[in-house]
């Protein structure tokens, strides 16, 4: 991950309330914790 990739990611999280940012964070963790990573993945990647 370079600086320029940290940076998005910086600023999207700065902008999200502390709700989605717990929804967000919840997300990743049941993407880090799944047997089926993809199938979470390609779900989040439809909303998006």
């Amino acid at each position: 991950m370079n600086n320029s990739d940290m940076e998005k990611i910086m600023a999207m999280l700065s902008k999200m309330d502390k709700k989605d940012l717990e929804a967000g964070i919840a997300k990743a963790n049941a993407i880090l914790n799944s047997k089926d990573k993809n199938a979470i993945v390609n779900e989040i990647k439809k909303k998006f």
